[in-house]
């Protein structure tokens, strides 16, 4: 977490000793140093208390990581890269909540190893939105499987591995399943 406890602290005129002073209960100047250095943890509670010492919220102390964006410097079609006619910004991405991944240790497929596959978690209820995609599905005693969801029937899913000549996959009764979004492929 990074915090700004040092600049509030400073932009009042306070001393380490008098923050540390002011803490309900009292705690000492080193550990306050601490806290803004980083070198110890900065919990809810402490967060609270610093922030009642330097009368701010506790909101105010915590800064979340800057995310840059990645500049796009052209498009990529079947006439060649050609210029944009006006910069363009990608975001960069970033997980949903309740997403899940696997890695690629060996090809399999149109995957090769290194790949991460960033899967959506759905219910069963969703499992529809799923056909004909590659999702992962777990199995009885911590197992998955992963393939291409082909049919689905009376609860049991009929996945299609990305092998070729591999058998299918039958998984009964998931309580989720996780269908392949996003792939993130490194090109070295």
């Amino acid at each position: 977490m990074i915090t700004c406890i040092r600049e509030i602290r400073r932009a009042k005129g306070l001393t380490l000793l008098d923050v540390a002073e002011r803490c309900a209960p009292p705690t000492t100047a080193q550990t306050i140093g601490r806290l803004e250095m980083g070198t110890r943890t900065v919990s809810v509670g402490w967060l609270n208390r610093i922030a009642d010492a330097l009368g701010v919220a506790a909101a105010d102390l915590v800064r979340l990581p800057t995310r840059a964006d990645l500049p796009i410097v052209a498009d990529l079609g079947l006439e060649g890269a050609r210029a944009l006619s006006h910069p363009v910004q990608l975001p960069l991405p970033e997980a949903l909540p309740g997403m899940v991944a696997v890695r690629v240790v060996g090809g399999v497929g149109d995957y090769r190893a290194g790949d991460i596959i960033w899967c959506e978690r759905l219910d069963p209820a969703r499992f529809g939105e799923a056909m004909n995609r590659d999702i992962v599905a777990p199995r009885p005693a911590g197992r998955f499987g992963f393939g291409r969801l082909i049919q689905r029937e009376a609860g049991k899913l009929l996945l299609l591995p990305p092998t070729p000549g591999a058998k299918s996959v039958v998984v009964a009764d998931p309580a989720w399943i996780g269908v392949a979004r996003k792939l993130v492929r490194d090109l070295r």
